[in-house]
């Protein structure tokens, strides 16, 4: 199958990529500015036997992404979509900027829809698809300081359900999961190792490999029942 991994080119993206070439998809690794670190990723994944490809757009321009979706369509439908890309620009929310409430929602909500919808009638016609929302801890428990990505993921889980009702009777699932701490460069400024210890019972940060092997499970034969759901990942977070 045809997979397209959206943020494909963050630690998280990355790791999703590989799992899925693994499994033997031919992969799209997208990106917006990061476009070396997805041909980065998609050449290792050729060099282990998969294949994979590099694809750059900005998911809040919904004319850009059209554009280069009805190019990617031309040759096949994508059956399976992961929609990761997402930013967060925290403050609380008494000091935060109309410009930091927009990005972050433009990006994992907007660029959500702008990515989704030109997909899903070529995916409808081929009666079967998995699409994997990458949600977060936040959007389920919410967090100070990002009331606006945690309304993004929120919308994002309420758009999961929603859209699982629409497609269910097509073959398509689509579900989302919710990471909590998982181990990053960006997590890593975030949380210190004693931090971690204090909020997650499993007293460790996730690995990204771990989150993305539950995203290979949901695109697989073995979660074909499994739709409308939200799953989190967060070693006892919440």
């Amino acid at each position: 199958m045809r997979a397209l991994v959206t943020g494909g080119s963050g630690a998280l993206g990355q790791a999703i990529s590989e799992a899925l070439a693994k499994a033997g998809h031919e992969v799209w690794v997208h990106a917006n500015r990061g476009l070396a670190q997805a041909e980065a990723t998609a050449q290792r994944i050729v060099a282990a036997g998969g294949t994979a490809h590099a694809i750059a757009f900005d998911v809040t321009d919904a004319e850009a992404t059209q554009q280069a979706l009805e190019v990617l369509l031309e040759s096949a439908p994508v059956q399976i979509l992961i929609n990761n890309a997402g930013i967060h620009d925290d403050a609380p929310m008494p000091g935060m900027t109309q410009q930091q409430w927009r990005s972050v929602i433009d990006v994992s909500l907007n660029g959500f829809f702008n990515v989704t919808q030109p997909l899903l009638m070529p995916m409808i016609r081929t009666r079967w698809g998995r699409i994997v929302n990458m949600a977060s801890v936040a959007g389920v428990m919410g967090n100070r300081g990002q009331v606006n990505y945690a309304a993004a993921k929120a919308g994002l889980i309420g758009a999961t359900k929603s859209l699982s009702l629409e497609l269910a009777s097509r073959g398509i699932t689509v579900n989302a999961v919710a990471p909590g701490i998982i181990d990053s460069p960006m997590a890593g400024a975030a949380f210190p190792p004693e931090r971690i210890r204090q909020l997650v019972p499993a007293q460790r940060a996730g690995q990204p490999e771990e989150v993305a092997s539950m995203v290979a499970y949901l695109v697989s034969d073995a979660a074909a029942y499994v739709t409308g759901q939200v799953l989190s990942i967060n070693g006892g977070l919440g």
